[in-house]
């Protein structure tokens, strides 16, 4: 497995089951829990509304949450209490099924579940400490629990009821949690000060152009999240067929995952997310004018290895560059909350309204948002910024 080989003092397989558990719930929600909303009566408005919502809190719960593990130095029991807190709230999805039951009880499930992710990075990052490029190597087991629930579980919504996506969540909930018990934060050397206060550091043109970037990313993903599915089966896809795209995504980016090591210093990170963000403009333009083939639409999928892989590498990259020693956590939880939380919880909301007037014009937005996002970032991480390392 010359893929894996070559980490040393690194608990490999307890990181990755964290993000192969973590990325399974993911694959669960993801495709499937707008499905399971409009299968118990939801408009979509209401579909929109509570995705909002569960991607809206990572605007406030991850810098809450940086914030507290960067002062107490308890990042892993802070992450364990996360996760725990996650699982008792989500219990409430198993009694009610009105909007407002269901807006209260994803905000305060996903309070403390979007905390999670950005710190646990941190983790990861603080175990891999010189051989920071080989993150790609352990995420890459999130994107195989993703492509092992979407499909697995597409196949099961066309023969059961989604109903059962509640319960199969909370199993994956608990077993986030129990892997989490098998790890400890790891004693580590004198860290890197930055003497930058921490608002000049997002002054700096290149930050600003990075997150502004990220953040049009991500407002496209939250129409995609929060749609895809619905859109899908206008033109006929079964929930199998439904499920096995959504993999196939995954499975591109897996493969990218195990050579993004080699690729990144080749290429640079700037160019990386600069390409990542181009290619992902072209997916969505696909999505919104060749759903009814298929052939073209799994060439879409296939993109995903650059909409999500290679952007969310190279954004790990660039927010390490950027924020030095004491800065990482916030910067980690700053990045989560800006993009996946507010970029994410604008686009899910805004993608309700735009479904409702053309389904089609929604991913017509999209990628003209990404193609704003790779001109900034071309610019401003490119072009303008020599400072940025090939690592």
């Amino acid at each position: 497995m010359p893929f894996f080989t070559g980490f040393t003092d690194v608990p490999y397989w307890r990181l990755s089951g964290f993000y192969f558990f973590y990325f399974a719930l993911v694959g669960a929600l993801s495709p499937f829990f707008s499905l399971y909303l409009s299968d118990i009566g939801l408009a979509a408005y209401a579909i929109g509304l509570v995705n909002a919502v569960l991607m809206g809190t990572k605007i406030i719960a991850p810098n809450v949450w940086g914030w507290l593990c960067d002062y107490t130095g308890q990042r892993l029991r802070i992450i364990r209490i996360g996760i725990f807190l996650s699982m008792i709230f989500f219990i409430g999805l198993f009694f009610y099924d009105s909007i407002l039951p269901l807006v209260i009880i994803v905000f305060f499930y996903s309070f403390f579940w979007n905390a999670i992710l950005s710190q646990f990075d941190t983790v990861t990052i603080q175990y891999l400490q010189q051989q920071s490029e080989r993150y790609g190597h352990v995420r890459l087991w999130g994107s195989v629990g993703f492509i092992f629930s979407v499909t697995a579980l597409g196949i099961t919504f066309d023969y059961f009821s989604i109903r059962y996506l509640i319960i199969i969540s909370w199993v994956l909930l608990l077993l986030i949690w129990l892997n989490c018990l098998s790890l400890h934060d790891r004693t580590l050397p004198p860290q890197p000060v930055s003497h930058d206060s921490w608002l000049s550091l997002l002054q700096r043109p290149s930050v600003i152009a990075f997150f502004v970037a990220t953040f049009l990313l991500q407002l496209s993903f939250g129409a995609y999240y929060t749609f895809f599915s619905l859109y899908l089966e206008i033109y006929h896809y079964s929930r199998t067929a439904i499920g096995l795209l959504w993999a196939l995504g995954v499975v591109a980016e897996v493969i990218l995952f195990l050579y993004i090591h080699r690729l990144m210093p080749k290429i640079g990170v700037g160019y990386l997310l600069f390409l990542s963000l181009l290619f992902t403009a072209i997916r969505w333009l696909i999505v919104a004018f060749f759903a009814d083939t298929l052939w073209i639409i799994i060439l879409a999928q296939a993109i995903h290895a650059f909409s999500f892989g290679a952007a969310h590498a190279a954004s790990i990259e660039l927010i390490r560059q950027f924020f030095v020693g004491n800065h990482v956590g916030q910067g980690n939880a700053l990045y989560s909350s800006l993009t996946y939380g507010l970029g994410g919880a604008i686009g899910a909301l805004g993608s309700g309204f735009l479904w409702e007037m053309n389904p089609q014009l929604l991913f017509i937005m999209s990628g003209v948002a990404v193609f704003f996002a790779a001109a900034i970032a071309w610019y401003f991480l490119c072009i303008k910024d020599q400072n940025i390392s090939r690592v």
